[in-house]
């Protein structure tokens, strides 16, 4: 059992002190490199008066006492970035000019010489022993006090010498003091640290309840105010056609629109406020996904449901072709839902800002990713002045980005608009983008590994205007 716990306290030890791991003394946030040339300059001093002391009062020679003393000073510069290396170089030092002056102890000019510390010794390890604290755990400082100490004791009080001054007392009580200082500063540090760790958890999650109390607050406008708008609108759409005697079919086609269209916004609005009311940062689109407990009222579009997408678009007065190459792969749900999207605010905008227009859809599939083009001609009536736009574009991109794609949108020559967007597969934002070769599409330089910009001087053509239909077009 004793046995045992030697190795184990001899295996602390070792672990503890038989290293040279850095350990770099910060910069100080007031003061900067200041303390740094202080212990620089001191370590010189410690070398030039370790030097003269060995010399002139232990009689070793100026060699001698020039590479023991400046052992002392080293061991105070190793100490800023190496500091448990440093302990072991000042005492090495420490003891090595014990034992050398050790036969030459006696009364020299009628003095007394120190031993077995010298005076520079005792500064140059009260210092290290100071930067160790600082640098170490606590542990790890009583550590080397207790070998300090024993160091100390071995050569004075086992071993002893002739006529000298003893020093070995007062070098392991200043060693205390500074040890002692050392791990209340080291303390003092780390609590102040944790505490500035705890102050930004405490204001990040601050933050984030107020985020989420802000997105709770417009949950909740939102279905005060646009729900229960939609409703209404929904219920007209459905009680009109009873309220006029003998209405026509188209009529009724149109109210039968727009009681769908309000039912699909409510849905689309109830799948919206559930992400607001979500606290899964991680769920951003609401899908719902295995264990994230934000499920959506309603399953989420995907490019199947573009064509209900185009008809109602078709049916607000726009006309609109599609064009659709490749055979469609089995892509990853969040690609669809952003490319659906990425459509549906494109079109959205047409119905915007271009109405009366003529709109082109191209989809094109390909191995490695999904590339979207939707052009619009000039529009045929005045534009009204839409409130709230500019952020469409925005969302875009930033869908787009998520997966690893991009967006570029400019305006055609003809006084049209063309929106293209490639989403790659697997997310690689290093994928090269296969543009294909589609009127109105615009040409594509690259600028960086993962950045395309459409060519400032690219002639868009608009949908109208083109030379012939795409192959598989349909209208």
């Amino acid at each position: 059992m004793v046995v045992s716990g030697v190795r184990r306290c001899l295996s602390t030890l070792r672990d503890d002190l038989w290293t040279v791991r850095a350990d770099p003394l910060p910069v100080s946030l007031w003061l900067r490199w200041l303390p740094h040339g202080l212990l620089c300059l001191t370590a010189f001093g410690v070398a030039l008066g370790g030097a003269a002391q060995l010399d002139d009062g232990g009689g070793l020679g100026s060699g001698t006492a020039l590479l023991i003393a400046g052992a002392q000073g080293g061991s105070v510069v190793l100490a800023l970035w190496r500091p448990i290396p440093a302990w072991w170089l000042s005492t090495a030092a420490a003891v090595v000019g014990a034992v050398a002056v050790h036969g030459r102890l006696g009364a020299v000019h009628g003095e007394t010489f120190p031993w077995p510390w010298t005076a520079a010794g005792i500064v140059a390890h009260l210092f290290v022993l100071l930067l160790v604290a600082l640098r170490v755990r606590t542990r790890v400082s009583v550590e080397v006090l207790a070998l300090t100490a024993l160091v100390t004791y071995v050569l004075e009080g086992v071993w002893g010498a002739g006529d000298y001054d003893p020093t070995g007392v007062i070098a392991v009580c200043l060693s205390a003091v500074v040890v002692v200082l050392g791990i209340a500063l080291h303390g003092r540090r780390e609590a102040r640290t944790r505490l500035v760790e705890q102050e930004t958890i405490t204001a990040e999650e601050r933050a984030r309840r107020t985020l989420l109390e802000e997105r709770s607050r417009i949950a909740r406008e939102l279905h005060d105010v646009v729900a229960h708008h939609m409703s209404v609108i929904s219920i007209q759409a459905q009680v009109a056609p009873h309220l006029t005697e003998n209405p026509s079919e188209e009529l009724k086609e149109n109210l039968a629109g727009i009681r769908q269209n309000a039912v699909e916004a409510l849905a689309e609005l109830r799948r919206v406020l559930g992400v607001l009311r979500s606290e899964n940062p991680d769920d951003p689109y609401g899908l719902g996904g295995p264990g994230t407990g934000a499920a959506p009222d309603a399953p989420q579009p995907t490019l199947d449901r573009l064509d209900a997408l185009i008809e109602n678009t078709r049916a607000a007065g726009l006309t609109v072709t599609t064009g659709i190459e490749g055979d469609a792969p089995s892509y990853p749900p969040g690609l669809e839902l952003s490319a659906y999207r990425i459509i549906q605010e494109a079109l959205s905008n047409a119905l915007r800002h271009a109405p009366g227009s003529t709109v082109r859809v191209d989809i094109h599939h390909f191995p490695r990713g999904l590339y979207l083009s939707v052009i619009n001609s000039r529009p045929q009536y005045p534009v009204p002045r839409s409130p709230g736009a500019g952020h469409g574009l925005l969302g875009m991109r930033e869908r787009a980005a998520m997966l690893g794609g991009h967006v570029t949108a400019n305006e055609t020559l003809h006084g049209g608009f063309a929106i293209s967007a490639y989403l790659p597969r697997d997310g690689n934002a290093d994928t090269e983008p296969e543009t294909p070769d589609v009127p109105g599409t615009p040409a594509v330089s690259r600028t960086s590994d993962t950045s395309y910009t459409s060519a400032a001087s690219v002639d868009f053509v608009d949908p109208d205007a083109s030379a012939g239909p795409l192959t598989g077009e349909t209208s």
